[in-house]
């Protein structure tokens, strides 16, 4: 792709603009972990919701939506718009939990629910493996895709386009802290949308419109191919995604995986953001407004992308054999100059909003749970301040190690969500079950990777009769699916039930730290009849369903408009404002 001066001027700005918010604070950054890591706890609603929100925009997300699109059609991103029920399961559940609890991370959460060797173990093992490795994988998917458009668009090798990813991110992340991850991310967030919005814009353009869109894609796939392509559910015999492994998706998965960013009870990066919110209720409507904002805003530039792609590069061989680089190659045959400098900079806005997340986020669990209560306890805070930014460095080497050998960003998803499988449960009921325990905890994640491991390279695809490509491979990954939570659950609960509870003094003083709901609490809430536990679970089950409506059918409203079907959009538009009301009378009554 050319670039003119304008856009080489656009670039450069966004880039000093994005490292003088980081330079303002670093000052603040450097008091204390505290404020390394949570923003001293002071930040509102709705730049903690943005700030997910930015952070799961990465620059392989587009990629990632786009090769979905380009091999199942529309419907083939169920696998992952199933996470909304998941995601308003954190909203209404957990959010007022996890602020409650007053931690820094969520692994510390380990430390006031557990007790005993078991749980100093499990810290360790889970500051380490979500530090570096997992870190590793997802901070290595995001620099994939920006390698992958500044190859597309200015030609350069991927050790250069690796350096020059991290080079720029790592100096305002590692200064700035979290307050300066936040704010960056806010204006790389609008930056984003508008270059993906625009890219959408151009390519629909440059293929006839919607109209001429939809004749392009009936000429170049069959009419019968379109309707699949264009429909919002998966068909039985679609060729990547059958409906039985979206019944597992809608059934098992959002419950049973755990996927960074949308796992079961929260945690993560989305837990940091509840953590640094300002009260109770600004964690939750952070948590609602990217929820929201995630599934119903972004998506659809990048799926019509996708499809204009498939039609401006019917019969091309590169697209063909990567259908993630259509969007790209779109950025450089049909944006403008001026565009291609904005586009080139969302793209980066992208990259570095997911980036410092990551760095920031994985450094917490290596200073705050293993390098501060393990090996080098009782420093001052700025000596813990300076281990974080040694910490972000190290994660970011490895990210770019993993970059460089990943392949397609696709196989991270597939990667992440094997390992996860089947692990969700136990960390939903630790906060409703009293008798969850570390060895709880343990014996999940030990045997949902050694399973995942078997049916992935012991069983494979052929062990249940199916090839490993196309709609088989999807079949296979519901299996196992199914597979890896069934043997999962089985040995935590047995393990559960054959190993000594948590001590009564820790729970109890759990108990009456986080209040949670009285079922599943009641031996311990005997030995605490004074505490006032958290509400009516029927009222958070009835906001959940309406939180999930409100997605789901706003989601849909704006796929009917864009793609003509005007009435239908509308009536799922005005039934997605009724839900959301009734989820905002609730949230206002709750303080009346």
């Amino acid at each position: 792709m050319t670039l003119a001066w304008i856009d080489w001027l656009i670039v450069a700005v966004y880039f000093a603009l994005s490292l003088g918010v980081g330079l303002m604070f670093t000052k603040r950054a450097s008091r204390s972990t505290e404020n390394y890591f949570l923003a001293g706890r002071t930040v509102p609603w709705w730049l903690a919701g943005i700030s997910i929100v930015a952070t799961t925009f990465a620059s392989d997300t587009p990629l990632l939506v786009a090769g979905i699109t380009a091999r199942g059609g529309i419907a083939g991103n169920w696998i992952w718009w199933a996470f909304v029920l998941s995601g308003m399961l954190t909203v209404f559940f957990f959010a007022r939990l996890w602020r409650r609890s007053g931690v820094m991370t969520d692994v510390e959460f380990v430390a006031i629910r557990y007790s005993g060797r078991p749980a100093h173990f499990l810290r360790i093992f889970r500051s380490v493996y979500l530090g570096l490795p997992i870190n590793a994988i997802i901070g290595g998917a995001v620099t994939l895709g920006m390698v992958k458009v500044l190859k597309a668009t200015v030609g350069i090798d991927e050790w250069t386009a690796v350096f020059i990813c991290f080079g720029v991110t790592a100096l305002y992340s590692t200064l700035g802290g979290f307050m300066g991850v936040l704010w960056t991310d806010f204006f790389q967030f609008l930056l984003a949308m508008a270059g993906s919005v625009a890219l959408a814009i151009f390519a629909v353009s440059a293929v006839g419109g919607l109209d001429g869109m939809h004749a392009g894609l009936v000429r170049t796939h069959g009419e019968a191919a379109t309707q699949s392509l264009l429909t919002f559910f998966p068909q039985n015999d679609g060729a990547f995604l059958p409906l039985i492994t979206l019944a597992v998706f809608l059934a098992v998965q959002w419950w049973a995986a755990v996927y960074p960013g949308a796992e079961p009870g929260g945690g993560g990066y989305v837990a940091q953001r509840m953590f640094a919110s300002r009260d109770e209720k600004s964690s939750l409507l952070a948590v609602l407004t990217f929820n929201i904002l995630h599934y119903t805003v972004r998506p659809w530039p990048w799926i019509l992308t996708a499809l204009a792609s498939m039609v401006y590069y019917a019969g091309n061989a590169t697209v063909a054999a990567d259908p993630e680089m259509g969007y790209v190659k779109l950025m450089t045959d049909v944006l403008p100059h001026g565009w291609r400098g904005v586009m080139l900079a969302a793209f980066g806005a992208a990259y570095m909003s997911t980036i410092s997340t990551q760095l920031n986020w994985g450094a917490s669990y290596l200073v705050n749970d293993l390098y501060r209560p393990y090996l080098k306890p009782g420093q001052t805070e700025q000596h813990y301040v300076g281990a974080s930014r040694v910490a972000s460095v190290i994660i970011m080497i490895l990210c770019g190690l993993v970059a460089l050998r990943l392949g397609q960003v696709t196989r991270a998803l597939d990667l992440l969500l094997s390992i996860g499988a089947g692990t969700g449960l136990v960390f939903i009921l630790r906060w409703y079950w009293w008798r969850v325990s570390a060895w709880s905890e343990i014996s999940a994640m030990l045997a949902a990777t050694i399973t995942s491991i078997w049916l992935q390279l012991g069983v494979g695809p052929e062990g249940f009769g199916l090839s490993t490509s196309g709609r088989d491979a999807q079949i296979f990954f519901a299996y196992s699916i199914l597979v890896t939570t069934a043997v999962v659950t089985v040995v935590w609960l047995s393990v559960t039930f054959l190993t000594p509870p948590t001590d009564q003094a820790t729970l109890v003083a759990f108990y009456r730290h986080t209040r949670p709901s009285l079922r599943g609490w009641g031996p311990i809430a005997a030995l605490a009849p004074d505490v006032k536990p958290e509400g009516s679970g029927w009222v958070n089950l009835r906001q959940w369903v309406l939180g999930c409506l409100t997605v789901y059918l706003s989601l849909f409203g704006i796929g009917e408009l864009l793609l003509g079907g005007t009435v239908r959009g509308l009536v799922y538009i005005a039934a997605s404002l009724a839900c959301g009301a009734a989820i905002l009378h609730a949230l206002r009554s709750e303080n009346g």
